[in-house]
């Protein structure tokens, strides 16, 4: 059975960090695209960044700009994303999900594409 789940959420105050995971069972992480996404309050589900399969090509969304970091442990089979930088604009519910189609990873439609999801972890950037 294939399980992702998402932790290292929490309140940061602007500027701060915040380290996600996103643990996968069920199989290698490196045999499907993982990409992490985010829904704030009232809007609709966006891209971050993926990592492929194999290889690990990255695809990060616009808004990113450099604040925001994916990263593929094999070993310990789970997928990270670093969050730097963080402003009140990025709260929100930030999920991972995986690709089963074996091609390159894309951000496109909000994920609609992915096909197993995990249950998301919240990060919330105030004062």
């Amino acid at each position: 059975q294939f399980q992702l789940v998402e932790s290292g959420g929490g309140l940061v105050q602007p500027g701060g960090s915040l380290r996600l995971s996103c643990a996968v069972s069920g199989f290698e992480v490196a045999t499907y695209a993982i990409g992490w996404f985010r829904q704030a309050p009232g809007k609709e589900r966006e891209g971050i960044s993926c990592i492929s399969r194999r290889s690990g090509g990255i695809v990060d969304a616009p808004f990113v700009q450099g604040r925001f970091t994916i990263s593929r442990d094999d070993s310990r089979n789970i997928v990270y994303l670093q969050l730097d930088s963080l402003q009140p604009e990025d709260t929100g519910t930030y999920y991972c999900a995986a690709d089963l189609s074996y091609r390159t990873c894309d951000l496109a439609n909000g994920g609609s594409h992915y096909d197993y999801w995990g249950q998301g972890t919240q990060v919330a950037v105030s004062q």
